[in-house]
């Protein structure tokens, strides 16, 4: 027998939205909640204690995740969504009949989490669990960096002694602008939009762009990241990154290895990492020149199978926005990407452990 299409009206629901969710993002959340549990402490120094209640960064910082993990691109969009989505509200903990934040206010709340450095030790709360701790792997590492794209136009660059030309009457904001010609370099330039983003190029023949570089190591057991950062672009701040993540982890007696792409071939990079007891799983770059990796290194069958951390800044890059970023400024770049870092490890976790829920 047919059903008929009517309209039900109920006005009211007894079912509560722990029941009505059966979803992966259960086991997210679990992690989630013992990670901004053991946060407290640096969630309470934030905040003043008197004074109007603000959005509670537990909060902010669910609601956060869900914007990485379902690419929403704007806080706008975001609160749109907690407007209708019972899942999100379930996820960020707020009722059916509770009122989403305002865009501008969400924001607002959100940069005050910039001073205390909560990307990273929410990071690091997510790895400290104990159930996850066990699936990391402290011998094996590999590292890599890739250039994140500034939220700053070419059109802003102008030279730092204010030679430039002013521009032309009647062009309205976005005036054409004629570049052919100009030698432009990071020495004499720097943009007026944004003055921490640096003119990089990948490689010959690439175009040149605002740019920061990221940097990410990965433990080798499971691929789950185990520190993440953002630095201004030069050619130097991979190798110099790479040295700043792996020291801490080699303070042991054991050998561990680290294994990297040609760009990082260098001979004061390896000789650094074998001075550290760091095995340089590094990519021969023979390119007209002799490698810094020898025989030592290569003989190993270890050296063929170090992997490689293209596929976590894949996610971080398209899943989580920040290919470039929606960001001003070092500090609160490279936070958002710390932050899709941490958000990388929770879609992976569920599949690796098992958390109650």
């Amino acid at each position: 027998m047919r059903g008929g299409d009517n309209r039900t009206g109920e006005l009211f629901s007894y079912v509560d939205l722990e029941a009505r969710v059966g979803h992966p993002l259960r086991v997210i959340r679990a992690i989630v909640n013992e990670a901004l549990v053991a946060l407290e402490r640096e969630f309470a120094a934030l905040y003043s204690p008197i004074g109007r209640p603000s959005i509670p960064p537990e909060k902010l910082l669910r609601a956060m995740l869900l914007q990485a993990f379902y690419s929403i691109r704007s806080e706008r969009l975001l609160m749109e969504r907690l407007e209708y989505d019972l899942l999100f509200r379930w996820f960020v903990d707020i009722g059916v009949d509770e009122a989403p934040w305002n865009h501008s206010v969400f924001s607002k709340n959100r940069d005050r989490l910039l001073e205390g450095d909560i990307a990273a030790k929410f990071l690091g709360a997510v790895l400290a669990q104990p159930r996850v701790k066990k699936l990391l792997s402290t011998d094996h590492f590999s590292v890599d960096g890739t250039l994140v794209e500034a939220w700053a136009s070419m059109k802003s660059v102008k030279p730092k002694d204010g030679s430039g030309e002013p521009p032309a009457p009647g062009g309205g904001r976005n005036a054409e602008a004629d570049f052919h010609g100009q030698k432009r370099s990071n020495d004499t330039h720097a943009s007026t939009t944004d003055p921490d983003a640096r003119l990089y190029r990948k490689g010959q023949g690439k175009e040149t762009k605002l740019c920061f570089m990221g940097h990410g190591l990965m433990e080798n057991r499971h691929g789950l990241v185990v520190d993440a950062f953002l630095t201004l672009a030069d050619g130097h701040a991979e190798r110099v990154a790479a040295l700043h993540m792996i020291e801490p982890r080699a303070d042991r007696p054991q050998t561990i290895t680290l294994g990297a792409d040609k760009a990082y071939d260098a001979e004061d990079f390896v000789n650094e990492l074998r001075s550290m007891k760091v095995t340089p799983h590094v990519a021969q770059n023979t390119s007209g020149r002799g490698s810094a990796s020898d025989r030592r290194t290569t003989r190993h069958g270890g050296y063929a199978v170090s992997q490689r951390i293209e596929e976590a800044f894949g996610w971080i890059k398209t899943v989580a926005g920040q290919r470039k970023t929606r960001f001003r400024g070092r500090d609160r770049a490279g936070w958002a990407f710390t932050f899709a870092a941490a958000a990388y490890n929770l879609v992976r976790l569920p599949k690796l452990v098992a958390v109650p829920t």
